[in-house]
């Protein structure tokens, strides 16, 4: 296997000048909705690569081992000896038809020797809990899902991905690698402490929160919250996610991120579904912690052959990098620190992170989180 990075910037271009007998399966590429808008990115990367499946997203900012760049987009070639790859994409038109976008991807792609699928997804008009779920069902559960929602930034306005066309709203697209050869191994981690009681989703539809315990969840989650981050909402509320767990079953929690609240009816909208009867707690985080588990992720997804060259692809939630500031590269540098193997490091912060669960190991959405998926293959040549 074998993996170049490199990256675009306006009126400068390309910095990759061509390497000779590498032809990647594919090139991964992240930046900002105003740079991916740009149609000369697009171009520049279809001239250099004509035969390469091209997929990107916007961001709310990525990142390689040592840096998280606003001002260019970042990107990576893959390429592999043995193993194969398909593309597959989608268009969704509204949340309500995720999980038959999800489906559809996953027939597309379903086959005996698929190990893996890299998705990459609208972040606003998708929910992400269907569409993982319309995935996993279309597949072998034996299939590692992983991947994220695009962003763009704190503005929540508009998303893009780009799957071998100019990036684009509504769009859905998944990579899937076959072979024996592949070992994928993943992780991911949150770093937030819970600080409030434990309530019960009592009411709720899809990823719109109604009642905990009874009562109009802003109504409760408010009391937690001081006068100047209130004044800050909806803003703020990213600083203060929500742990939900299916009641019985300790260890299946996962994080979801509050989008948006409609105050006088006292209902939050979730960047993932809220299911009724599950327990909701808040949580609240700072730097070191955010540090600390994107390193423990990092290491849950060491690959088995330490000296493989490979991808790791990392994808942490803009809720992180808004709580830590100027302090968000520690995260970033942190993961670096714990990869012990020579893997090209490339990510981005997202709306949603899709990853297997570490206690189920089913595919699901996750948010305030950092995901680590490491790709490389086995008995390499090279």
């Amino acid at each position: 296997m074998r993996t170049r990075q490199f990256d675009w910037k306006p009126g400068i271009g390309l910095s990759w000048h061509g390497e000779a007998g590498f032809e990647p399966d594919f090139v991964l590429y992240f930046g900002s909705r105003a740079l991916l808008s740009d149609p000369a990115c697009y171009d520049s990367l279809r001239q250099t690569f004509p035969h390469t499946a091209l997929v990107g997203c916007s961001t709310g900012g990525q990142f390689d081992q040592t840096q998280i760049c606003d001002d260019r987009v970042l990107a990576v070639a893959v390429g592999f000896h043995e193993s194969r790859v398909r593309l597959a994409s989608v268009e969704v038109r509204s949340p309500s038809h995720s999980a038959e976008a999800g489906a559809a991807l996953g027939r597309q792609l379903a086959a005996l020797d698929l190990r893996a699928m890299l998705v990459f997804s609208d972040g606003l008009s998708v929910n992400g809990t269907a569409l993982v779920a319309g995935l996993q069902d279309a597949v072998s559960p034996m299939v590692t899902i992983s991947g994220g929602l695009a962003g763009d930034g704190a503005a929540f306005e508009r998303t893009l991905v780009g799957a071998n066309a100019p990036p684009a709203s509504g769009c859905v697209v998944a990579i899937g690698l076959y072979g024996d050869h592949l070992s994928i191994q993943t992780g991911h981690a949150g770093g937030w402490t819970p600080f409030s009681p434990r309530r019960v989703i009592t009411r709720s539809q899809g990823n719109l929160l109604q009642e905990l315990d009874g009562r109009p969840a802003f109504e409760l989650y408010r009391r937690y919250l001081d006068e100047e981050d209130l004044r800050a909402l909806p803003g703020s509320a990213l600083l203060f996610p929500l742990r939900i767990e299916p009641q019985g079953q300790t260890g299946q929690d996962v994080v979801r991120t509050i989008l948006s609240i409609d105050q006088a009816s006292g209902e939050m909208i979730f960047a993932g579904d809220m299911p009724q009867g599950w327990s909701a707690q808040l949580m609240r985080g700072n730097s070191a912690r955010m540090a600390q588990s994107a390193a423990g992720a990092m290491r849950q997804a060491q690959p088995r052959a330490s000296e493989a060259e490979g991808l790791a692809l990392l994808v942490s939630c803009i809720g992180r990098r808004l709580l830590t500031g100027q302090c968000a590269v520690n995260e970033v540098e942190a993961a670096a620190e714990a990869m012990a193997v020579r893997h090209a490091l490339i990510g981005f912060y997202s709306y949603g992170e899709i990853s297997p669960h570490a206690q189920s190991g089913f595919a699901q959405l996750h948010n305030q989180t950092m995901t680590v998926v490491t790709v490389s293959e086995t008995n390499d040549e090279a």
